[in-house]
Formats: C-alpha cells, structure tokens, sequence
C-alpha cells in the first residue's frame, strides 16, 4: 500500500519526520523515549532518533560553514549508542534536489524536494540559524578552483571549518538526527527554520 501526500508548499519539520520514525518502528512507546532523551546529550531534543538512520541526498546547497567534531557518542530509541560525527551549519539552504529516505521494519519514509529549501537559513529578522547533523557524510564537494570531495578531504584541506558559502554539491549522508534552531529568535517568534516544498511517499507492505 502507497499513500502519497502532495501540495504546492509543504513545510516539513525534520523533527517531525524522526519523531514519527521513533514512534512508529523503534518499537518504544513514544512516551517512554520522551522520558529517556532528558539525559541524552548532545541531542536535547524531546525523543530519541531511530535506529536506522536516514539517508540524505543534496544535488546542490549553500551554507556560511560547516564545523566537524568527531566520535560524538548519541543514544537511539532502541537503547543503543553510536559514536559518530556531529556536523554543525550555519545558514544552511537548499538549492536543488534535496532527498530523504527512511527504511525501517517494511516501512519507508521519504521526503523529496526538488527544487529550492531551507533547513536552517535566516529567519524573518535576518539573523543566521543553525542545523546539526549527527551520523556520517559520505560525500560533499566544494569547489576552490577545482572540485574538492569527500569529507575528510575537505578537513585535511582546510582543517575543522570547510566554508560553503559558494555552495556545495553531492551531498550523501546517513544522518542519525537532524535538528535545526534560531538561537536569535524571540519568545514569540513563530519563525519556521525548516520549509522542505516539495511531497511525502509512506510506503508500507
């Protein structure tokens, strides 16, 4: 059985998605996972990220930076840690092409967005969100006079801070969770940092 859900503008939160991923396959009682994550770092967020990670593509996208820390140990819903990598942007936007994939028990979840995005750029006063990422890039290349790929290459070439701000292509990760946040914004602010317009697929056996 397919279920499709289309609109002009869909505004997705990734929070969302892996809540729902929490929920619905880590075979945890949603409550329960609430509970637990208050004493997960570095996550801070309300649940716990699935055990399988999401697989990301980005054809093309733009950010001010992006900083890498290494063997970053985060706890997932079944119970189990990963030592992984935390990936941290600042203004991070799509340009084109973003997809998102979620396999899990006969499940699959997938979020594609053709066109333009944002998952984490600035809010409606101008001020710079960020977007952490923690799992694994496989692949991302820039160009400084020529295209550089690979993550660790990016590292060894310019060190802990790879500035994207002439954008990147050919982003591939499998990224445990996805969060992204203004720290500027306003306790009434009801800025949004995460517009994904483009269409949902759950498919189910």
């Amino acid at each position: 059985m397919t279920r499709r859900v289309r609109s002009k503008l869909l505004a997705v939160t990734t929070a969302l998605l892996l809540a729902v991923a929490t929920a619905v396959w880590s075979g945890q009682p949603s409550s329960a996972a609430g509970r637990a994550a208050a004493a997960v770092e570095p996550l801070g967020v309300p649940f716990l990220p699935a055990p399988e990670p999401l697989h990301v593509t980005i054809a093309s996208m733009v950010a001010v930076s992006m900083t890498v820390d290494k063997n970053v140990t985060i706890r997932l819903s079944d119970g189990t840690t990963r030592t992984t990598t935390q990936y941290t942007f600042t203004k991070l936007k799509i340009r084109s092409h973003m997809n998102v994939t979620q396999r899990a028990a006969g499940h699959t979840v997938t979020i594609d967005v053709p066109d333009e995005g944002s998952l984490g750029g600035y809010d409606s006063a101008g001020n710079p969100e960020t977007t952490t990422m923690w799992g694994t890039i496989t692949n991302v290349c820039v160009r400084v006079l020529l295209k550089i790929c690979g993550v660790q290459g990016l590292l060894d070439f310019f060190g802990s801070l790879i500035p994207l701000t002439a954008g990147a292509e050919d982003f591939v990760g499998d990224i445990y969770a996805i969060r992204t946040v203004d720290d500027h914004a306003a306790l009434d602010s009801t800025d949004n940092p995460v517009h994904l317009p483009g269409t949902i697929t759950v498919t189910t056996p």
